[in-house]
């Protein structure tokens, strides 16, 4: 009797410990870095939304430990900023998971830090592709722009598309998208019939437009940040006269960005974009995501962004599930790498190699369905990985 009840007394003893090691759990504090203010706010909001939304239907608890954000404002294209602020989560706030990072600059500049301290870093949006090539311990759920860019190429060669001259904004992802449009059109047989980089933020893209129309191109194949860039160079298009002249536009997704679809109007109607996510794509999972979207955020679209932080979420909760609420570096990247899941733009993977998400990009055309301007898939290229990395 004496032993049944020491054994019992021992029992309830190590199930309070249990109890008391489970409420004491330390939180999982995540860092976000991105703009919430300045031109690129609408970026840091969207990301935002996706990543509250995903919380609001999962719960803030994962692993056994509460989920904490910290949002930080880079407040744009700041790299010294953006570092500074996550120098400060890591010292100050002892964070656990640095993400966000809409900005490839910004990324850049805070890659070293994220290996130093040896804390997994999510980028959410920042496309340029050896981002994940600056630290270990990077991990990206967006897209790159050659990933984007190489299935546009490839759709303009088989539709009859023999020359185009590129116009990109002159920065990283701009550079990418550029060179691997070149590459991919010129390996099929194409022409590239001139290009140009104009300056980010620029707010008038005639002069460069001009240069266009003068080379008589088949097409003309546009990188520029989303947002109000997107909006000049659109209507820039219409008005001086390439449209008329048998110039088609195409683009990556970025450009026709259903959060800027509306200020565009109808001079975004017709242009051809490649892209990994749409409103308007049509699966169970999407459906859901964007029903979901416009009841808790009614004054808004969700994005490829929004998307982007929804998906940024998933990982760490799937990881730290992996991982049991084990955040290391090591752990949290062990877990994250060969990751698949069905993401509302279809299915996802992350690459073990790069780091990378393998996704489906789609061909879209701008078309208005019930009043309302939507990127209308027609086209899909399946699973492709970063080839800005190919050979590396």
């Amino acid at each position: 009797m004496k032993r049944t009840a020491r054994l019992a007394a021992m029992a309830l003893a190590v199930a309070a410990a249990a109890g008391v090691g489970t409420a004491q759990a330390k939180d999982l504090v995540i860092g976000l870095v991105m703009p919430m203010s300045g031109p690129f706010a609408a970026h840091g909001k969207q990301v935002k939304n996706g990543i509250d939304l995903y919380i609001a239907e999962h719960g803030d608890t994962v692993a056994g430990r509460k989920v904490k954000l910290i949002v930080k404002d880079d407040t744009g294209i700041a790299p010294a900023v953006a570092k500074r602020h996550a120098q400060e989560l890591l010292v100050n706030d002892k964070v656990d998971i640095l993400a966000g990072f809409t900005l490839t600059p910004n990324a850049f500049s805070v890659a070293p830090l994220a290996t130093q301290g040896k804390v997994p870093m999510v980028v959410m949006n920042a496309a340029t592709s050896s981002i994940t090539e600056k630290s270990p311990n990077i991990v990206r759920v967006s897209m790159t722009l050659p990933q984007d860019t190489m299935p546009m190429a490839r759709w303009a060669w088989d539709n009859g598309i023999k020359s185009v001259y590129t116009l990109v904004a002159d920065y990283g992802p701009g550079h990418d998208s550029e060179a691997q449009f070149q590459k991919t059109f010129k390996e099929l047989g194409g022409t590239i019939a001139g290009q140009v980089r104009t300056p980010v933020n620029t707010p008038d893209y005639a002069p460069f437009l001009q240069r266009v129309r003068d080379a008589k191109p088949g097409a003309v194949f546009f990188f520029v940040p989303n947002g109000e860039d997107g909006v000049a160079l659109a209507k820039g298009y219409k008005e001086r006269g390439l449209e008329q002249a048998g110039i088609k536009a195409l683009a990556t997704g970025d450009v026709t960005d259903e959060e800027e679809l509306p200020a565009m109007g109808d001079a975004a109607l017709g242009m051809i974009t490649s892209f990994h996510y749409s409103q308007a794509h049509d699966s169970p999972e999407n459906k859901a995501f964007v029903a979901a979207y416009a009841k808790a955020y009614p004054k808004d679209r969700p994005n490829f962004q929004a998307v982007a932080g929804y998906d940024g979420m998933h990982l760490i909760y799937q990881a730290l599930e992996k991982t049991k609420g084990d955040a290391s570096a090591a752990a949290f990247l062990a877990a994250a790498k060969g990751m698949k899941w069905t993401s509302p733009r279809g299915p996802v993977q992350i690459d073990p190699e790069t780091r990378d998400i393998i996704q489906n990009v789609y061909i879209r055309k701008v078309e208005k369905i019930g009043g309302v301007l939507q990127n209308v898939e027609f086209a899909t290229y399946e699973a492709v990985k970063d080839p800005g990395k190919a050979g590396k």
